[in-house]
């Protein structure tokens, strides 16, 4: 439960859900006109918060710069509408239809705010903002009518708002039964019915979408290069005696056994490799703008009007669905 003093520590910051995750930030928190207690928190939700949506605080708590709801954010999201332009207040459709919505027992709720000596209704009188600024304590609801028959008990009078100032008490109720009461309230309510509707709005968000790398390895490939290489063959010369080489022919033995020998050369290709660079490789990116269509769903409401036929005839016809 968030009391009143805690106001300033919920307006304008995060509300997280029951799995942690943050459902949006609050924006208002309604008090109830009767008790001053706080009763509802709007909460802005949607890509830009767009959307603002009605959760109780009955069970919520302030932690440091959160608010914690035991709700989820779809949950939060998918709460019936209500315009919180509206005059600044809940009525008692609105307020039934939210606790209908989130699972609360309206009747068991509608009990204990009604026990005897108690004082006006906490649930039907209508609930108004408060800021953390301060806003006056709203005057105390009357008493609502007794059940069993019996006079309402004077309604208590309304919280001071933080910074505000007390309202005055509310007068007691007149006999009858809650129902009476309620259906008084009814019929003091403008007899316009508001038609609402549900609006898209698409926004983008930026997601990681992939990755990508640059990895360098080693391959081995095979190459060929023709390289001439040189080498020593013999070959045996003969030359005829002559008077030139006459003298060195005769400077020999006349008959004996000799051996001469000559040492033959050859070239063969010898390798080797060094390592040159040849480029620089680098990632960038660059955007490409594409056009997607987004397909969703909008309620509308349709208001039309019905008149009912007498023995005198009928009373007219009403314009059809807006």
């Amino acid at each position: 439960m968030i009391t009143r003093e805690q106001i300033g520590n919920v307006l304008d910051h995060a509300v997280l859900g029951e799995d942690g995750k943050k459902i949006g930030e609050a924006k208002h928190v309604y008090v109830d006109d009767a008790t001053g207690r706080p009763e509802w928190m709007s909460v802005k939700t949607g890509m830009f918060g767009s959307s603002e949506s009605f959760v109780p605080i009955r069970d919520a708590t302030v932690v440091e710069d959160h608010t914690e709801v035991p709700y989820s954010k779809g949950r939060v999201k998918d709460a019936p509408r209500v315009d919180v332009d509206s005059g600044g207040h809940l009525s008692v459709d609105e307020e039934h239809r939210l606790y209908e919505y989130y699972g609360i027992d309206w009747d068991a709720s509608w009990s204990q705010a009604n026990q005897p000596g108690e004082g006006g209704w906490a649930h039907g009188g209508g609930t108004g903002p408060a800021s953390a600024g301060g806003v006056a304590g709203a005057a105390g609801a009357a008493g609502t009518a007794g059940t069993g028959g019996t006079a309402g008990t004077a309604g208590a009078a309304g919280t001071a708002g933080a910074g505000g100032t007390t309202g005055a008490a509310g007068a007691a109720g007149a006999p009858g039964t809650a129902d009476a009461a309620m259906k008084a309230r009814r019929d003091t309510d403008d007899d316009a019915m508001t038609r609402s509707e549900e609006r898209m709005h698409v926004g983008v968000e930026r997601r990681e979408a992939g990755r990508a790398r640059l990895r360098k390895y080693v391959v081995t490939e095979e190459v060929q290069q023709t390289v001439p290489v040189r080498h020593e063959e013999v070959r045996v010369e003969r030359e005829p005696i002559t008077d030139a080489n006459r003298d060195a022919a005769m400077s020999g033995p006349d008959i004996g056994e000799a051996e001469h020998e000559v040492v033959l050369h050859e070239e063969r290709p010898v390798t080797e490799t060094e390592a040159v660079p040849v480029e620089r490789v680098r990632l960038t990116t660059e955007e490409h703008t594409e056009q997607e269509t987004v397909h969703g769903t909008v309620r509308k409401e349709r208001i039309a009007a019905e008149a009912e036929e007498t023995d005198d005839g009928p009373h007219g016809k009403g314009p059809g669905p807006r």
